[in-house]
């Protein structure tokens, strides 16, 4: 008996140790609701009809993708640069209630055309939109690319779900801006796009380096891209990181033609971790790999015009960590551009979708592929260490 009470004694001290320490971190801010994904699993796949009409366009293009847990919908963004139908974005339901994706459940619901500020249309050619992430008060921010080859700016704008007339504009940081000398490259610039669950942060990154900061990829050779962090509460840029991509894969290397960068990354909280696509083409197929990103120990290069000009090997870059090599899944993928954290599954974990660029070609699919993630709290993780080490 004086074995048990005093088993059940030293329990008791400790779960009120712990409930002590607890509450002093909440107290000190010291846990926050930073997360990091501790698996990820394939539960299916879909894709679209080839060359699909839908409310008078050609369905296609399909670049970015963001979910609206408000209201159960999705948004893509098709990169269609007018050429189609004006610049737009479409509406879709997906049904993950069975916790699998398959063919029936992906349903086109809406299109979007987008107008300016003064309620016209974007001449065709005027825009490359390429992000989409929807904010809490039923409007989506958009990011198109420009056009460097015909002096045409990038942009990220605004736009309410209901009208699709732009209501703001972020200013793009001067060094971004492209002349003969700096600023992005053609068609490997604001890819990405992503708001942060409070709706305070919003973040672009370049899909390739830009000119003054050094090559774009190579076959073996990585490309350092800017991640671009906004305040949305003042509209202002307030920090810039280094992102370096990996080296386009070796099996794809073969035929002289390549493409290799940053199309896309999703903020998972509001202390700077993502997932990130890496995408890869060089002719005989699609490399995509998705990585965990972390920016909390990064430097912020913000006045740094030029990496060329500087010492940049003492920058710290994002962290990074493989999540998945698409390719060790057995399924033939297609040109992965955006991902997008959707519900909550059944067996309570988060889904992540991932969308392709058709590129209106004959050749290609609208692929969407669905994947469970099994995330975890600092909370959660603070709490089973402290467990772990009173060996309970």
């Amino acid at each position: 008996m004086k074995i048990i009470r005093k088993n059940l004694n030293l329990r008791t001290f400790i779960f009120f140790t712990i409930g002590i320490l607890i509450t002093s971190l909440f107290f000190t801010n010291l846990i926050t609701d930073a997360v990091e994904i501790s698996s990820i699993e394939f539960i299916g796949q879909a894709t679209l009809p080839k060359r699909l009409s839908f409310q008078n366009t050609q369905l296609g293009g399909l670049s970015g993708i963001t979910y609206d847990s408000s209201n159960d919908l999705y948004y893509a963004i098709s990169d269609d640069r007018g050429q189609k139908a004006p610049a737009r974005f479409y509406t879709f339901k997906i049904d993950l209630s069975q916790g699998k994706l398959q063919d029936s459940s992906i349903v086109p619901v809406g299109v979007t055309t987008l107008l300016k500020e003064n309620g016209q249309p974007f001449v065709p050619g005027e825009t490359d939109t390429e992000g989409i992430a929807v904010t809490q008060v039923e409007t989506v921010f958009i990011s198109s690319e420009g056009d460097v080859d015909n002096s045409i700016y990038p942009f990220i704008k605004e736009f309410p779900l209901s009208s699709g007339k732009a209501i703001r504009s972020l200013s793009i940081p001067q060094k971004f801006l492209p002349d003969s000398k700096q600023g992005i490259r053609n068609n490997l610039a604001f890819e990405s796009l992503t708001i942060t669950p409070n709706n305070k942060y919003l973040f672009t990154a370049t899909e390739n380096a830009l000119i003054q900061d050094g090559e774009a990829a190579q076959p073996d050779i990585g490309s350092p891209c800017r991640i671009l962090q906004y305040n949305l509460q003042n509209n202002q840029p307030e920090k810039e990181f280094l992102y370096q991509t990996e080296p386009i894969s070796p099996f794809l290397n073969l035929t002289g033609k390549f493409a290799s960068g940053l199309p896309d990354l999703i903020a998972l909280d509001n202390h700077g971790h993502f997932i990130s696509i890496e995408r890869s083409f060089a002719g005989l197929g699609f490399g995509v790999s998705l990585f965990q990103v972390s920016l909390s120990d990064a430097d912020n290069i913000q006045n740094i015009n030029s990496l060329l000009a500087i010492d940049s090997k003492n920058i710290k870059p994002v962290e990074k960590k493989l999540l998945l090599d698409l390719r060790t899944l057995d399924v033939a993928l297609d040109n992965i551009e955006g991902l997008t954290i959707g519900p909550w599954l059944p067996n309570r974990q988060k889904a992540l979708i991932l969308i392709s660029d058709n590129n209106f070609n004959s050749i290609q699919r609208n692929q969407i592929l669905a994947f469970q993630l099994k995330i975890e709290s600092s909370f959660i993780r603070l709490l089973r260490g402290i467990v772990q080490n009173f060996k309970l």
